[in-house]
C-alpha cells in the first residue's frame, strides 16, 4: 500500500458541523488516520483538524471506502459517540456495486470473521474463532452483470461488507483483495458510506447524515 499512496487532492467536503461534532464526506483512496511513516501522513484526521484543529477520532473507513465520517469536535462528544459505535446503536448504510447480478430481492449474511493472518491485513470466515458479523443487504437495480445493492451492517467488523459480498459470491467491483479477474478492473472499490445515523452528543436527538454516492 505505501508504494502506490497517491491520495485525492480534493477539499474537504463537510457535511454538517456543530459545536460537538463534524461529518464530512471522504473521498476513496485516502486514509482516514496516518499509516507509518511520512509518506502515509495525509489521511482525513490531518485534513479536517487543519481546519477544525480540535477535531477527534471516533472511527474509521478503509482507504478505498468513500463517504460519511463522523469527527468529534468535544472530548465529551468522543466519548459519547464511542459508547454509541460500541453499543451498535449507530445505524451506518453504504451502497455497494457487486459482481453479478443477485437474484434474490434482500437478505441476510451471518458469517463470522477473523484477520487472515499470513494474508493481513485481508480477513476471512472462521466459524471456531470468528467475531460475529452480520450485514443486510438488498437489491436496489441490476445492470448489465452487476448489481447495486444498500448494505447496513449489524456489526463492525474490518472489511465486512467486502468479505461478505465475497462469499455471496458477488465481490465488490474494484475490490483490490476480495475481487479477482474482470470484477477487480474497476477505478476504485466500489464501495460508499451513504448514511450514519446517531443520537447527537447534546440531547440525544436522533440525526442522520447522508452523502451521495460517486458512482
Amino acid at each position: 500500500m505505501s508504494d502506490d499512496y497517491a491520495p485525492p487532492d480534493t477539499p474537504l467536503a463537510v457535511l454538517h458541523q456543530d459545536h460537538e461534532v463534524l461529518l464530512v464526506d471522504k473521498p476513496a483512496g485516502l486514509l482516514s488516520v496516518p499509516g507509518k511513516g511520512d509518506h502515509l501522513s495525509d489521511c482525513l484526521l490531518a485534513r479536517a483538524q487543519a481546519v477544525f484543529p480540535e477535531a477527534l477520532l471516533v472511527h474509521r473507513l478503509d482507504r478505498d471506502t468513500s463517504g460519511v465520517m463522523i469527527f468529534a469536535l468535544t472530548p465529551h462528544a468522543q466519548r459519547h459517540l464511542g459508547l454509541q459505535f460500541e453499543k451498535r446503536q449507530m445505524k451506518k448504510t453504504y451502497i455497494a456495486r457487486v459482481w453479478g447480478e443477485v437474484a434474490e430481492a434482500a437478505g441476510t449474511i451471518d458469517l463470522p470473521l477473523i484477520v487472515d493472518w499470513p494474508n493481513r491485513p485481508r480477513q476471512h470466515v472462521d466459524f471456531e474463532s470468528g467475531k460475529q458479523a452480520i450485514t443486510d443487504w438488498k437489491v436496489l437495480k441490476r445492470q448489465a452483470g452487476t448489481t447495486r445493492m444498500r448494505l447496513t451492517p449489524r456489526t463492525g467488523r474490518s472489511h465486512q461488507l467486502r468479505v461478505h459480498m465475497k462469499e455471496l459470491g458477488h465481490p465488490i467491483l474494484g475490490d483490490p483483495f476480495y475481487a479477482a479477474g474482470a470484477a477487480r478492473d474497476f477505478p476504485r472499490l466500489m464501495l460508499h458510506a451513504e448514511s450514519l445515523r446517531f443520537r447527537h452528543p447534546d440531547g440525544g436527538k436522533g440525526t442522520t447524515i447522508k452523502a451521495k454516492a460517486p458512482f
